[in-house]
């Protein structure tokens, strides 16, 4: 028990330190310098960004829809819900406002990373696109050794942070129910969870394409129109809700007592951890991508950005916040967001909530997964790891599932952080170290749409000679 206590303290405590004054710093000046030097790209060509998330590719190569999907997958997931309960109930209502500031910002950041992604990716022996930060590390940057680290943080993120998190999420949800047992559903719950991921493992990528382009739209369309009518039948409450939210993000007085445990913090980890607009995570994806300008995904990733913040933890901030149920430390996580449903669709609600953390929880532990496979091939020379340790590793990947849905909350939510907080301290720096690179590449798609061309990318117009990159 001392020694669980002990951990918990230093997790947090290395928690703290990250976020601030580290990673804050980093991400608000990352973000600030990609939008002055896009001229905002993240805002000024959303329209142009919903034109081209249509856009099919000739054969049956991935579409920019279903990269961004696959992303969406990831990023969309209990963070969403059980992020944002968090981030109310311990930092306060204001922390809605710096996610909303976080994800505006980060959107550019977004856009970088994945435009980076595509003009560095490549093509294996079966006609697949493949790439991501490792990749643009180690062939943009030169820096093959941060490339393999960032392997590494990315494993240790997405095969054990999230996935801890992820597992213990879902369990929590059902401690509503009278036959929850801490003792015993936990347990079943994630053993439950660890055979259904395991199962799906062995279906490979285009199976994760493929289920997650179908569930995702469905289970996050669903949600909103919930949030909805729980928001709309609470109408009377959503001036004094907004008023709320703001005065608290500027009550700076509060902010500066407890720094660590302010709304701005916890706005800014729960947002990241929902969006990972910056962290490294979403450019994998994108690189699979059959596009015929690298900028086209890059712009494509900045909605899905959107899509999880300004729509999805937002409808659960705003649904909570107007319903005006109690909310503290005792009900942070699902809790709160199931007493709030509750107070409109009565016991209905907490089984709304719990399907919906189910299909979350699904598409993010697989998306999660996509991510890990692309970094074990960089690691492996390029080259797709041994059937054996692929099957090795996902029997450890199903373990990990497990053990999530029995940790503490601390620790689930410390670990996550950490490791998430990691990647992004690695991939934001390479992003503005080679920042130049993708807003030449955004120049010269600007420069061919006002041609009147369809802009059609060479690596050689931005100065890239290597002749064993894919656009030359």
């Amino acid at each position: 028990m001392m020694f669980m206590f002990d951990l918990v303290y230093l997790l947090n405590e290395i928690d703290n330190i990250m976020y601030f004054p580290i990673l804050i710093i980093v991400m608000a000046l990352a973000g600030l310098y990609f939008t002055i030097y896009t001229k905002g790209v993240q805002i000024r060509l959303f329209p142009e960004s919903l034109r081209i998330l249509f856009e099919r590719p000739a054969d049956d190569s991935v579409s920019s829809l279903q990269a961004m999907l696959v992303s969406t997958a990831s990023r969309v997931g209990t963070g969403n819900i059980i992020g944002v309960s968090t981030a109310i109930c311990l930092g306060g209502p204001g922390a809605c406002f710096w996610m909303w500031v976080m994800c505006i910002i980060g959107a550019s950041s977004a856009f970088i990373e994945s435009t980076l992604a595509q003009i560095y990716k490549r093509l294996d022996s079966n006609g697949h696109m493949y790439g991501g930060p490792a990749y643009y590390i180690e062939e943009g940057w030169k820096k093959p050794r941060i490339a393999i680290l960032f392997c590494i943080c990315l494993i240790a993120t997405y095969a054990v942070g999230f996935n801890l998190l992820c597992s213990y999420n879902l369990q929590s949800t059902f401690i509503e129910y009278s036959f929850y047992n801490p003792s015993s559903t936990p347990i079943m719950i994630g053993a439950a969870l660890a055979i259904i991921t395991g199962y799906c493992l062995l279906g490979g990528g285009n199976r994760i394409v493929r289920v997650t382009s179908t569930i995702v739209p469905l289970m996050g369309v669903s949600y909103i129109f919930v949030a909805l009518i729980v928001i709309l039948l609470n109408i009377q409450n959503v001036p004094s809700m907004f008023l709320l939210i703001f005065q608290d993000a500027f009550n700076f007085t509060s902010i500066a007592g407890g720094f660590a445990g302010s709304c701005l913090v916890y706005g800014i980890k729960r947002g990241l951890f929902s969006n990972e607009a910056g962290v490294g995570s979403a450019p994998n994806a994108s690189a699979s991508a059959d596009v015929s300008h690298p900028a086209k995904q890059g712009l494509v990733q900045t909605l899905s950005v959107y899509i999880d913040t300004l729509l999805l933890c937002t409808a659960t901030a705003l649904m909570c916040l107007s319903t005006g149920v109690a909310r503290d430390v005792s009900v942070s996580g699902a809790p709160y967001v199931q007493n709030a449903i509750s107070s409109v669709f009565g016991t209905a609600g907490p089984m709304f909530i719990t399907i919906a953390m189910v299909l979350f929880a699904f598409t993010t532990l697989i998306g999660n997964l996509y991510y890990v496979d692309n970094a074990l091939i960089f690691l492996n020379k390029k080259k797709e790891p041994s059937r054996n340790f692929m099957r090795i590793f996902h029997i450890l990947a199903t373990v990990i599932v497990f053990v999530g849905a029995i940790v503490p909350m601390d620790v689930a939510w410390a670990m996550a952080d950490i490791t998430m907080g990691l990647m992004t301290l690695i991939n934001l720096p390479t992003c503005v170290a080679m920042g130049k690179v993708a807003i030449d590449c955004l120049k010269d798609y600007e420069h061919q749409k006002k041609l009147g061309k369809i802009p059609l990318f060479r690596a050689s117009n931005i100065g890239i000679t290597d002749e064993n990159n894919f656009w030359n």
